[in-house]
């Protein structure tokens, strides 16, 4: 049986989430269905991810008729964060949840399910958890669903201009983060140096959109890392604190 107190209380912490997904997903829906996928399709993607970036990632491939191993390599590199996520919470969650609860509750781990579940204080239960990724996979699907059917009733032509707001929610993604961290802004222009060398530079004309991403993603965090690594600031906060 689920605690429903402790699931009431993972849903009211999720809900905030929940109403702040819609936004997002419904310009994923109208971005799906106006670049031609149908509209169950949609639905059913944005309800079996959950994956925002990658989803669109993944879904802008398939519109452009990319193959199953650029798709599958792209959103691999993208969401392979929440892998780790899942990783640092397993030492948070009761010894007791199950294999089964644990691959149910992970699927729905995202940025920001991952840091309300970071910061509760205690164990965390598996109703609690539960409760936390419902609403959050609800606001999600319901966002796409609107989107995806306001988009079949619009015209066409202007169904079709709908995919410039998949551009516009990128940029709404990486330049806050960019304005505050040199890092950042460092590491997102020279993804874009090595996008743009890939597809102007007629020696690798052959590579395809697919796998430009999925070079320029790893390139530029490889570059990232060295230049700014984390271990040199964890030092220097071990060794405060040995000093404290």
């Amino acid at each position: 049986m689920i605690n429903q107190k402790q699931f009431t209380y993972g849903f009211r912490k999720g809900l905030p989430i929940a109403f702040g997904y819609i936004p997002v997903s419904f310009t994923f829906g109208l971005m799906a269905t106006g670049g031609g996928l149908p509209l169950w399709l949609a639905i059913f993607t944005s309800l079996s991810n959950l994956t925002s970036a990658g989803q669109f990632a993944g879904t802008e491939l398939i519109l452009a008729g990319a193959g199953l191993l650029e798709i599958t390599l792209t959103t691999f590199i993208i969401n392979i964060r929440y892998m780790l996520m899942s990783f640092s919470l397993s030492q948070k969650i009761e010894s007791k949840i199950t294999v089964k609860q644990r691959l149910l509750f992970g699927f729905g781990i995202t940025d920001e399910t991952f840091t309300i579940a970071s910061l509760e204080q205690g164990k965390l239960t598996y109703a609690f958890m539960l409760g936390l990724i419902t609403g959050p996979i609800a606001g999600w699907t319901l966002g796409t669903a609107m989107g995806a059917l306001i988009s079949e009733s619009l015209p066409l032509s202007i169904s079709n201009a709908m995919g410039i707001a998949l551009y516009a929610m990128f940029i709404a993604i990486i330049v806050p983060p960019s304005k505050k961290s040199r890092p950042i802004l460092i590491i997102v222009l020279l993804s874009v140096l090595i996008t743009i060398g890939l597809k102007y530079i007629p020696v690798f004309s052959f590579i395809s959109g697919g796998f430009r991403i999925i070079i320029a993603t790893v390139l530029s965090a490889c570059v990232g890392a060295a230049i700014f690594p984390v271990k040199e600031e964890s030092k220097d906060n071990e060794e405060e604190v040995k000093t404290c």
